[in-house]
Formats: C-alpha cells, sequence, structure tokens
C-alpha cells in the first residue's frame, strides 16, 4: 500500500481523531516544548528536522472559531516512533521556537 495517497478522513471531535491515529500505531503522547517535542513521559527529545507530521487534523471551537485544537500524527523514522501531539493554536506564538512554527503550520 502507498502510504503517500493514503486518504485522511475527517473527524467531527477531538476525541475521535485521536482514537483513530492510535489504531493507526500513533500510540505514543508528544508534548510540545520550545524547540523540540517531548516524548517518554517528557524525559526524550526530537528536533523538528528528526520528525515527520503524518496527518494534521483542525477542530474549531463550537462556541469560538478562534479556539482552534489541532491533533497532529507525527512519525519519527529515525526514533522508530510514532505519536500524538494536540495543540490549542493560539499558544504557539508565546512559548515556542520559529523553527517548531513553521515545521508544524507547513502541512
Amino acid at each position: 500500500m502507498n502510504s503517500n495517497s493514503a486518504q485522511q478522513p475527517s473527524f467531527d471531535t477531538v476525541t475521535e481523531a485521536l482514537q483513530w491515529l492510535n489504531q493507526q500505531g500513533f500510540t505514543e503522547n508528544f508534548n510540545l516544548d520550545e524547540n523540540c517535542i517531548r516524548y517518554n513521559n517528557n524525559s526524550q527529545t526530537m528536533s523538528p528536522e528528526e520528525f515527520k507530521i503524518k496527518y494534521l487534523f483542525r477542530f474549531e471551537g463550537d462556541t469560538d472559531p478562534g479556539d482552534e485544537d489541532i491533533v497532529y500524527g507525527i512519525q519519527s523514522e529515525i526514533y522508530n516512533i510514532k505519536g500524538v501531539l494536540t495543540s490549542a493554536f493560539g499558544i504557539y506564538a508565546d512559548a515556542v521556537s520559529a523553527e517548531m512554527i513553521k515545521k508544524l503550520s507547513t502541512h
């Protein structure tokens, strides 16, 4: 199967997207840090060039369209790991490096 032609499904809720990603093997929980992604209970890190964003799901808030959640399905071939990162869109600007913002927004 050609993974590049995999059609990304759409979901109504963050929970549905997370469940689907888990079924696809994206089981690690990633946490966003200033210039890296942390995993394994935050004890290990990956820099932007060490991972790829395979899936990206956006969810607008019911009450406030500016209240946007993003669910990333992230894969690192270097570390042979797949996982999910959830992010509320507004938090980027403060705590995240330009390199990370660029990586996370070019998909």
